[in-house]
């Protein structure tokens, strides 16, 4: 297999190699890729995030395929990581839209400026809804590191809203 490459100065192509997937790897691919779509456009809501997360889903398990291959139930764990990346994704973009919402409490700015386990944590469960075991799912954690994350979370998203609290109070 190869790929055509063009140099940096423009001038003619010139053919690199690229290492061969393995084929079980291609043939697990092949037979979920409309399957991983599907569901990606379904929670991302666009042709091009469900593309850029089915991608990157299929680099993950392609990264850990020696591994994935001794699992009892391949077909389950590929799942959780297109599950994963999808809501990585989701919450990236949800980020993204929060810090250019006004708010009279600066609290959508201080979410936005949480660190990324802490955003992650916050979100899943007081927005979701979801519960513990399951943002540790999702999270790759331990129900208490979730805990902990949501409760540093809260701490500066109390301290960045009170902060403006206080700040406008002082201006009156």
């Amino acid at each position: 297999m190869t790929e055509d490459v063009h140099a940096q100065d423009g001038s003619s192509p010139v053919a690199a190699a690229v290492l061969p997937l393995p084929l079980e790897f291609e043939a697990l691919y092949l037979a979920n890729q409309e399957a991983y779509h599907r569901y990606a456009l379904a929670r991302l809501g666009s042709n091009e995030a469900a593309e850029a997360a089915v991608h990157r889903a299929s680099l993950e398990i392609l990264r850990h395929w020696e591994a994935l291959l001794e699992e009892s139930n391949l077909q389950q764990q590929t799942w959780s990581i297109l599950r994963r990346v999808v809501i990585s994704q989701r919450l990236d973009s949800f980020r993204h839209e929060l810090g250019v919402l006004r708010s009279d409490i600066g609290l959508y700015k201080a979410m936005s400026s949480l660190p990324p386990r802490q955003f992650d944590a916050i979100v899943l469960r007081h927005i979701l809804e979801y519960d513990t075991k399951r943002i540790g799912w999702y999270m790759g954690v331990t129900p208490s590191t979730v805990d902990y994350h949501c409760r540093k979370g809260k701490e500066r998203l109390e301290l960045a809203v009170s902060s403006f609290i206080q700040t406008k109070g002082e201006s009156k």
